[in-house]
């Protein structure tokens, strides 16, 4: 995964269709089902943690944009 397109891409295979309005809760959703995912061992480890820097990346930068 390489972006966070991917990643819903990845969700909605599993119909997980995510969207809240607000990026960051989006977001923080999107990694609780990816941690679900993970912890069911269907998901990769090394997609895991790929995706979940992805996340963890877009929200500090958006959280930098809002200061």
């Amino acid at each position: 995964m390489k972006n966070i397109y991917e990643i819903q891409q990845y969700l909605k295979k599993y119909g997980t269709i995510i969207y809240v309005g607000d990026r960051v809760a989006d977001l923080e959703l999107m990694e609780s089902e990816l941690k679900d995912l993970y912890q069911s061992q269907i998901m990769d480890p090394k997609d895991f943690q790929t995706a979940l820097l992805l996340i963890r990346h877009e929200i500090q930068m958006l959280k930098d944009k809002r200061h």
